[in-house]
């Protein structure tokens, strides 16, 4: 299979028999698919072949893969699995029968603000779950948020917007990863997202459900990416008047162009969303024209909600309400009373009852009156501790008739631990006397420690990182004698550096040992040729040897051979000349002159003769040096004839 042409039919990986095509992107061909191990229907994602063929997209969209694959909530589409078949790269996912949210904007149109809100808020539930594990979407749009046919609310594509990203040498060169008419300021400017980045997404969102268009538009991508820059986003008010300043807010704070300014975390985001929730009534059901139940909002409303479902009634029956005059059948003449069947009337004087009236109105007035400024009705102003610590904020809170109850602790990069953030009510608003003010107090910055993780393979260290609440930032390999090959050298920050919740920490990994040649040091000195191979970062593992060739104390060979590529650090076995090998002197008094000659040279020595005009008995009288003596094969051995 070379393609993703005629996959509908076919095994991939010898796992996945494609059933059906769901959908088509600029990334991927998405399939419906059975897993005939586990036998599930799961949605494949087949990459587009130009992505399968550059290695660095692979690498990454299996590291991200893995890394989504840890990410576990309900409102998020499950990863199971990732892998390769020939030219087609994959990744297996949660399959989720039912329709995206592109689908009832572009079959319904504008929702109401109260449908709007109910499908933000599972939204924004995946978000706070995957930013606290490290993760960022970079592409919340309307495509990515799935509706099951049971109202369930799920976003997808997590971790594949980031395995999009390169060195600027592949796919998407010149590209902004996301989607245009979603994309936040600072990806625009900089190329750079986190949380805050998907919460501007998920404010063009909610924008996008309750008017029914794009806050930005324009005729191409560059200059709807100009506008997110330079322009803010309007009040969906001014799209449609009809929208309460309330929901206006939501959409205004998640988009500022300053990040600083926008929510900071999901949380936030979400507390308000369900704030203004509260304050609308439930949304209506979406139906067909046939009164069928399309999209269960209210059950999608109780999903997010966490609580448990209820029956929702579809259809003009059900939302007219029941009357409380019962209904006249068909055929039936109205009724009507008749002034004999009505009772007789009496008239009587009012003038008693006006009395006692006026006087029940001036007794409720005092004791309202008495109620409010000096009974228990009595409010006094809430004081501002806001900033104050603890101690000091419950001391004025008695001072003024109050109780302080510290109702939750939140980390804040603004105001130190120990300190008041807020109170509720608030500053200034009226409490009853002897009330009880509730406060949020700091725990301080949210800060975590890198943790130690020198030593730890790639994946140790990434689960290290991410169970610490940080991020996997960058990877680089270099050579490094010590660590072995894959193992974690050094990550910046330093472990044990307090840090930002979902900080990059960037890790070096070794690639062992650095590959050196071995050098030449044949015929060196001993001494000479053991500085060279430590020049090169070799260790000498020296024997000796003897040779009739090469000088005692020069190297004769050397093993590697010289040239051959070994890593740094490794041993080179260096064969080291002892000279020629020790002969013994044989005892040559009285041989014969030829005889002895013969025995030195079988020996390997060289005969010198010493020898006289007049030599009449030809034999050996004298020797040097004498029989028995040890000499170096080749050395000279004088013998005197006479």
């Amino acid at each position: 299979m070379t393609g993703q042409s005629g996959l509908v039919g076919t095994t991939v990986d010898g796992r996945y028999r494609i059933v059906s095509q769901l959908a088509r992107g600029g990334m991927a061909v998405v399939y419906e698919a059975l897993d005939l191990r586990l036998d599930r229907v799961v949605a494949l994602k087949v990459m587009h072949p130009h992505l399968a063929h550059d290695q660095g997209f692979v690498t990454r969209f299996q590291r991200e893969a893995k890394a989504a694959a840890r990410l576990t909530h309900g409102h998020v589409v499950a990863v199971y699995d990732q892998g390769s078949d020939g030219d087609l790269v994959y990744l297996a996912m949660e399959y989720v029968p039912g329709r995206t949210l592109r689908d009832v904007l572009r079959e319904y149109g504008p929702l109401t603000p109260e449908q709007a809100l109910v499908f933000l808020d599972p939204v924004l539930e995946a978000l706070a779950a995957a930013h606290a594990a490290g993760f960022v979407h970079r592409d919340i749009k309307p495509e990515n948020v799935l509706i099951s046919d049971d109202g369930r609310v799920k976003v997808a594509d997590f971790g594949l917007a980031r395995a999009m990203e390169t060195d600027g040498q592949s796919v998407t060169q010149g590209m902004i990863i996301g989607t245009v008419a979603y994309l936040s300021p600072e990806q625009v400017e900089r190329g750079e997202a986190d949380g805050r980045s998907d919460l501007y997404a998920a404010g063009i969102l909610l924008f996008e459900m309750i008017t029914g268009q794009v806050p930005h538009a324009g005729e191409s991508p560059l200059s709807v990416a100009y506008q997110h820059v330079n322009s803010d986003v309007p009040a969906p008010s001014t799209v449609n008047s009809a929208i309460l300043p309330e929901v206006d807010a939501l959409v205004v704070t998640a988009t500022r162009r300053d990040p600083s300014l926008r929510y900071q975390n999901a949380f936030d985001f979400l507390a308000d969303v369900r704030r203004v929730r509260s304050t609308l009534p439930p949304p209506r059901p979406f139906v067909d024209a046939q009164d069928t139940l399309i999209v269960d909002v209210g059950m999608a409303s109780e999903l997010a909600a966490g609580r448990p479902t209820a029956a929702v009634t579809a259809g003009p029956a059900a939302s007219a309400g029941a009357s409380a005059t019962p209904r006249q059948q068909p055929g039936e003449r109205p009724t009507r009373p008749t002034a004999l069947s009505q009772p007789p009337t009496y008239r009587r004087s009012r003038a008693p009852w006006v009395v006692v009236l006026v006087a029940l109105a001036v007794l409720a007035t005092a004791f309202g009156a008495w109620y409010l400024a000096a009974g228990p009705g009595r409010t006094v102003p809430t004081p501002d501790v806001i900033g104050a610590d603890v101690t000091d904020a419950t001391a004025q809170m008695t001072a003024a008739g109050l109780t302080l109850a510290v109702a939750t602790e939140e980390f804040s990069e603004d105001v130190p631990a120990g300190e008041v953030i807020s109170t509720d009510p608030a500053p200034g608003d009226g409490i009853r006397s002897e009330g009880t003010v509730s406060a949020t107090v700091s725990k301080g910055p949210e800060r975590y420690d890198v943790p130690s993780l020198k030593g730890l393979t790639q994946t140790e260290a990434a689960d290290a990182i991410v169970a610490a609440n940080l991020a996997l930032g960058s990877i680089t390999e270099a050579y490094d004698d010590k660590a072995p090959l894959g193992t974690v050298v050094s990550s910046t920050p330093k472990a044990g550096t307090p840090s930002k919740s979902g900080t990059s920490v960037d890790l070096v990994v070794s690639k062992g040992p650095e590959p050196v040649p071995v050098p030449d040091i044949v015929g060196k000195k001993l001494a000479g040729a053991k500085a060279t191979l430590s020049d090169a970062g070799l260790k000498a593992d020296v024997t000796q040897k003897y040779s009739m060739d090469v000088k005692d104390g020069s190297v004769i060979s050397v093993k590697p051979k010289p040239g051959t590529i070994v890593d740094s650090g490794s041993k080179v076995t260096v064969v080291v000349s002892k000279g020629p090998p020790p002969v013994t002197v044989p005892n040559l008094i009285d041989m014969p002159k030829q005889k002895a000659i013969t025995t030195l040279q079988r020996l390997g020595l060289r005969p010198k003769v010493v020898q006289g005009a007049f030599s009449p008995l030809n034999r050996v009288i004298s020797q040097d040096p004498a029989g028995g003596t040890q000499i170096p094969k080749g050395s000279t051995v004088t013998i005197r004839i006479i």
